[in-house]
């Protein structure tokens, strides 16, 4: 059965998985019917026996690029259990897309761009600005979704991760709206991106609207020590060296990063910020350490 929500259907990719395969993970196809789609992915503890749980509470983690992420995000909560036994319950809501021959989709070009107010778009990606979009669609269609697949549980805090592009999102969903979530955690973000527009625009955040009940955000910022500085790899030659070299000093990533935290570190609209490097990590590898660590970030409070 498909649940409709305005202009919105969810659709079930699977009635339910084999009880030892993907337990407890549940996924949709999401439209709008018009020109976006999403792959939504839920997962919820193994130690529940169904959605319907009675009286538990729980933290929900937003995961952007869920192809890519979704199940190490799934993976690093459960895991964690292990060695954390008093960890709060989790549910992990991964935003991907209906794709199979990559794990990213050009979609999210449009969904994680931010908006340039008075401006053209950019040239690069050279789609609409649709992160205005996105954010309406997380807090006003995908969150009542699933707390209405969860009628008994009570949620707790929620927490926002993105990587690389997925990053340079989250970083705009906390300059414009700092209340959207309680943590907010961005790894390698694109600031490069329009001639680091971002960078130039940290002062959103002062006019940013932030109800006076609500707690201030928390907001963890990561990025590979290898992204800006590669280490020549035993195979390159020396022109392929120096033209990855060349092309990951055009991102500035360990630069860019300080300069946001530099932007942001005394801001008063913010509980805390930290800034992490990754030694030995590069663009790719690191997406994922920075997502199980911040899991540690987003329960420590």
């Amino acid at each position: 059965m498909a649940l409709s929500n305005y202009t919105w259907t969810f659709d079930p990719i699977v009635t339910a998985f084999p009880h030892t395969v993907f337990p407890n993970v549940a996924l949709w196809n999401v439209t709008n019917g018009i020109d976006l789609n999403y792959q939504v992915q839920v997962s919820w503890p193994l130690t529940w026996t169904s959605r319907d749980e009675a009286n538990s509470t729980a933290l929900t983690m937003y995961v952007l690029d869920g192809n890519a992420l979704g199940m190490t995000a799934t993976e690093g909560w459960r895991r964690r259990l292990a060695v954390e036994p008093s960890q709060p319950d989790s549910i992990v809501v991964s935003i991907g897309y209906p794709i199979t021959d990559s794990v990213y989709g050009a979609q999210r070009s449009i969904d994680f761009q931010p908006v340039t107010p008075g401006e053209d778009p950019p040239a690069a990606p050279g789609v609409r600005e649709g992160a205005d979009d996105f954010i309406a669609f997380l807090e006003g269609t995908l969150r009542p979704f699933v707390h209405f697949k969860f009628p008994n549980v009570n949620f707790g805090r929620e927490g926002l991760y993105g990587h690389s592009f997925g990053g340079l999102f989250v970083v705009y969903a906390l300059l414009r709206r700092p209340d959207l979530v309680d943590t907010f955690m961005s790894a390698s973000p694109a600031l490069f991106w329009n001639d680091k527009y971002m960078l130039n625009h940290t002062s959103w955040l002062d006019d940013a609207p932030l109800p006076p009940s609500s707690t201030k955000p928390a907001f963890r910022l990561a990025y590979g020590g290898l992204e800006q500085y590669p280490v020549r790899r035993r195979t390159e030659t020396d022109d392929e060296y120096q033209f990855r070299k060349d092309l990951f000093a055009t991102f500035a990533m360990t630069d860019n990063c300080h300069a946001l935290y530099d932007l942001l570190r005394n801001n008063c609209k913010l509980r805390d910020i930290e800034l992490k490097e990754y030694a030995g990590s590069d663009h790719a590898s690191v997406a994922a350490v920075a997502l199980t660590d911040g899991i540690d970030y987003f329960v420590d409070w």
